[in-house]
């Protein structure tokens, strides 16, 4: 029986490890297969606070990891499969192994950008291909950018990049933005802001570093291609909250729901992260709810005793 097993480990779990681990819980963080989470995906962090000259971010991730180690935290690789959290202890299955019963639950799964899924994307993610702009834009500083997407998110991100970048073009597959009014006027009446209508990225292409996008014009069927420096993909985030469904709270995207502070719809369940955060998605907001829901755990432990 674990006093808290957490179950993601991105900034917000090993933050959440960390503090549970000084407190004396001895937490089991179960990890997953892409340990480290989104950040493992990048490569220059700058707007960490405590590294003055930036870090990458697997090495953010490992040095993490190896704190909330080096105070008892104990880890196991898997992913969970199944959970049981309607009864208590809660039960947690990983892969094939035998159940795990813990007295609370951190869930910090995060969530995941969606992407475009053709190849070159992956190849040049960390590379010219971001899903953030206020994590990458100052990289850009004077370079022409694509901002894929026709919702809030894109007219949001393209109107921040417009602070660093030459220019912005927003490419959308439709002929009409999504977005609600008040921002598809902000990106309107930027300056900065282009658009490229009813078209898809092809292919990203460069030399190590992304040079351009091929586009295709989804009603002609020609093919186009731009030259720049960044491609910011922003066409939603979805939470990793399928094995919660039907046992906690959600919001009609699939967020997790809490209150006062980090605590769910179940007691002794607390969330933490950007799989309860579809505002700020920022590593540093991350582990500050991580170091709430920590605190959250020792005091409901403290009150059941």
């Amino acid at each position: 029986m674990h006093n808290v097993v957490i179950i993601g480990s991105g900034p917000a779990g090993l933050t959440a490890a960390l503090y549970c681990a000084r407190a004396n819980l001895a937490p089991l963080v179960i990890e997953g297969l892409q340990a480290g989470g989104q950040l493992t995906l990048t490569t220059d962090v700058e707007n960490y606070p405590g590294f003055p000259r930036g870090i990458m971010g697997p090495q953010l991730m490992k040095d993490m990891r190896e704190q909330a180690e080096r105070f008892g935290t104990e880890f196991l690789t898997g992913d969970v499969t199944a959970v049981n959290l309607k009864a208590t202890p809660f039960q947690i299955t990983v892969d094939e192994k035998p159940v795990i019963e813990a007295r609370s639950v951190i869930v910090s799964t995060g969530a995941k950008a969606l992407m475009l899924n053709i190849d070159s994307e992956q190849r040049y993610l960390g590379q010219g291909v971001s899903t953030c702009a206020t994590c990458d834009g100052a990289f850009f500083r004077g370079r022409e950018l694509i901002v894929v997407g026709g919702g809030d998110s894109a007219m949001e991100e393209g109107t921040f990049l417009t602070k660093f970048a030459s220019t912005v073009t927003i490419v959308h597959r439709r002929d009409t933005l999504r977005a609600s009014k008040i921002m598809q006027d902000r990106a309107l009446a930027n300056d900065k802001v282009q658009f490229i209508w009813d078209s898809a990225v092809e292919e990203v292409y460069g030399e190590g570093v992304v040079q351009g996008v091929k586009l295709r014009n989804l009603k002609t069927n020609a093919l186009m291609d731009k030259p720049c420096a960044g491609v910011f993909i922003a066409i939603g985030h979805t939470p990793n909250t399928h094995l919660f469904v039907d046992q906690l709270d959600m919001d009609e995207q699939g967020y997790l729901l809490t209150h006062d502070g980090t605590k769910t719809n179940i007691p002794g369940i607390f969330a933490a992260g950007d799989v309860q955060d579809h505002t700020y998605r920022q590593a540093v907001t991350a582990a500050g709810s991580g170091c709430m829901a920590a605190i959250d755990v020792e005091r409901y432990l403290e009150s059941m005793a």
